[in-house]
């Protein structure tokens, strides 16, 4: 599959490299008007019509196998295996233990984290704490 995604690829550049080299030889509508200047027998290599229906037929063809080709990059684009991580191929290959070590928790955590309790705060307790009256000046 993977090779003929790039083969087509490399048509696809192929291809739209001849549209622009056919699209670049083309001349443009008011090329007939240097004819009377001297240049019209410039014209008479690819017959008295010119290369303008054999460019126009080759542009339309190498454009409709374009457009086809594309459509079918696409289609392999969309339908391609997704590729997996390499996280995911690791973790296929080794795979992680069944069971962990426990831990070394203790039962019960501490209540408080702070000082401890026998240990006086400096300067007493906060005002309103434990019963005590909060000072008259400090508003409520």
């Amino acid at each position: 599959m993977s090779t003929l995604y790039s083969i087509l690829m490399g048509l696809d550049v192929l291809l739209s490299i001849g549209i622009i080299a056919l699209v670049l030889l083309q001349q443009g509508k008011g090329a007939n008007a240097g004819a009377a200047f001297g240049s019209g027998a410039s014209a008479t290599v690819f017959g008295a019509r010119g290369s303008s229906s054999f460019l126009t037929r080759a542009t339309g063809v190498l454009a409709a196998a374009f457009f086809i080709n594309s459509l079918t990059l696409a289609y392999l684009a969309s339908n391609r295996p997704k590729a997996e991580s390499v996280i995911d191929k690791m973790a296929i290959e080794h795979p992680a233990p069944a069971e962990a070590p426990p831990l070394d928790i203790p039962e019960q955590a501490p209540a408080s984290v702070g000082a401890p309790e026998d240990v006086p705060l400096e300067g007493g307790p906060p005002p309103g704490v434990a019963g005590e009256a909060a000072p008259e000046d400090v508003p409520q």
